[in-house]
């Protein structure tokens, strides 16, 4: 390598001119995790990237490379189509507050980097966003809310190029829409989105910044079928459990194991619930049939009524000699049986039950 260009390489090293762009400040809450877009000049696409801790360029020390293994503390991951590499700090302690640099690895004379301000805070974050990840349909949009309590100028700006700092306007040939929808809150609508619409953005309020990755996706069949479905408000159907199981199918989601469980779960509880449907209605079944048959027992059995049988009674006239000894009418009645029928077998099959008197002449 000849001498101007090792010079040029070093001053450059020194100043991170024209080398990296990413954010210069930004706050974030104690116990959460930042993620910081670094993007870099496209000579350096093969070459190695780092994040180095330190308030000065000399005496910075190597946090995470591209070219050794991630930490639970730190993390980097480069993209090359974008020219962007992305570190993470995770689990965010007071002592994390520092200068931070994103560098590229060039020789034993000099790296190029450029530095940012990461401020950690116990309390609420003087600008922060709902997520740092949003995704959308081409053609659709997207909105984000930006929570400040920090003053200065309102702006959305993609990294490394332009901004809208007014109410409406555009970038890329994306519409961009800025309203202030709240106190301490701006919201941010990206409308039109298109696939080149995909990388890095900020939302920006004086000197603090807060970064956001947008990721724009052609809308398939089955999810333009699925938001068609939202947005009508169908009548809600009977329940079936057909739709249940179907439902409770696993499906492939980010953590395939919490997936299964889910779905595990969801299943047992369908068939808890068939289970105990089942008994329910077979015992309600069990009741009906058995006050039915109760109810024909009764029905057949009339009630006991008490019965008097009675025996003919005859009179018999005496003759006149007779009445000479007799001045009556002597009468002779046979005894009144007083029964009770047990059922109605015993009235139709016996007649043992009728009692007969006899008279007899006195």
């Amino acid at each position: 390598m000849d001498v101007p260009l090792r010079v040029l390489l070093i001053v450059t090293g020194l100043t991170g001119i024209h080398s990296i762009t990413t954010v210069s400040r930004v706050s974030v809450k104690a116990g959460g995790s930042i993620s910081i877009p670094c993007l870099y000049d496209s000579r350096y696409v093969n070459h190695v990237k780092y994040l180095c801790k330190g308030s000065t360029w000399r005496h910075c020390t190597f946090a995470v490379r591209t070219d050794q293994s991630n930490s639970k503390k730190f993390s980097i991951a480069d993209d090359k189509t974008q020219r962007t590499f992305t570190v993470t700090v995770n689990d965010l302690r007071d002592k994390d507050t520092d200068h931070y640099w994103c560098a590229v690895e060039i020789d034993s004379w000099g790296d190029v980097g450029e530095d940012f301000h990461l401020s950690v805070t116990r309390g609420t974050p003087s600008l922060t966003v709902d997520h740092q990840e949003i995704t959308g349909f081409k053609g659709h949009h997207i909105t984000i809310n930006c929570y400040y309590s920090n003053r200065g100028e309102m702006k959305w700006c993609r990294l490394g190029r332009s901004c809208v700092t007014r109410s409406s306007g555009s970038i890329d040939g994306t519409g961009v829409t800025i309203n202030a929808s709240g106190p301490n809150v701006f919201t941010v609508t990206m409308s039109g989105l298109k696939t080149e619409s995909s990388g890095w953005y900020q939302c920006v309020k004086g000197d603090l910044q807060m970064p956001v990755h947008v990721t724009v996706t052609v809308q398939s069949a089955t999810s333009a079928v699925t938001d068609s479905s939202n947005t009508l408000s169908p009548t809600p159907e009977p329940l079936n459990l057909t739709s249940v199981f179907a439902e409770a199918t696993p499906t492939t989601v980010q953590g395939g194991q919490h997936s299964d469980s889910f779905a595990l779960t969801d299943i047992i509880i369908a068939l808890s619930v068939l289970f105990f449907t089942v008994m329910v209605t077979l015992f309600i079944w069990f009741m009906l049939k058995r006050h039915k048959q109760t109810k024909s027992a009764s029905s057949a059995m009339p009630e006991a009524e008490e019965e008097v049988t009675y025996s003919d009674v005859k009179h018999t006239r005496k003759t006149s000699s007779q009445r000479s000894t007799e001045k009556d009418v002597d009468v002779t009645y046979s005894s009144v049986v007083s029964m009770r029928q047990l059922n109605v077998e015993t009235v139709e099959a016996n007649d043992e039950n009728v009692t007969y008197s006899t008279l007899a002449k006195h």
